[in-house]
């Protein structure tokens, strides 16, 4: 995998994927004119458990009609401003076992979520997980 980033100006980049897409950056105090590096990783991390637990959940023959990853994240005070800990709230639309909806955020956390795994080394990575479909049904776990 090939990346990189060319400084436009101010604290502004634009950074480019192997696959041909970019992505601005915005480094600066505002983030007027794209995320910030760590708003992008934590978005990463959304889009990479969605991935899985998508996936997961097809192959587990689930009727998923909908799904959004929330994710709230805590940095260090001090330089380098890792994040030490992180929720994800999932949202899961359809009439999706309970059962079926844990077991694919859980091997998502455990197996399969490259950006997880790496995160973990400095954050504590906790998850609940909503059902749109029937507010009454939430499932909480860590």
């Amino acid at each position: 995998m090939i990346a990189n980033t060319v400084w436009t100006k101010e604290m502004e980049f634009t950074g480019h994927s192997e696959s041909g897409h970019k992505i601005p950056f915005d480094a600066g105090a505002t983030h007027a004119e794209g995320p910030s590096p760590m708003e992008v990783i934590l978005t990463a991390l959304c889009s990479c458990t969605s991935a899985d637990v998508v996936n997961i959940l097809r192959k587990k023959r689930q009727p998923l009609t909908s799904l959004t990853v929330f994710a709230t994240a805590e940095q260090a005070e001090e330089p380098p401003r890792v994040f030490t800990r992180i929720k994800l709230v999932y949202l899961i639309g359809g009439d999706v076992a309970e059962e079926a909806a844990e077991d694919a955020v859980k091997l998502s956390k455990s197996k399969y979520c490259s950006v997880s795994k790496m995160l973990e080394k400095t954050a504590e990575i906790d998850f609940v997980i909503e059902y749109t479909d029937s507010p009454d049904n939430a499932v909480s776990a860590a």
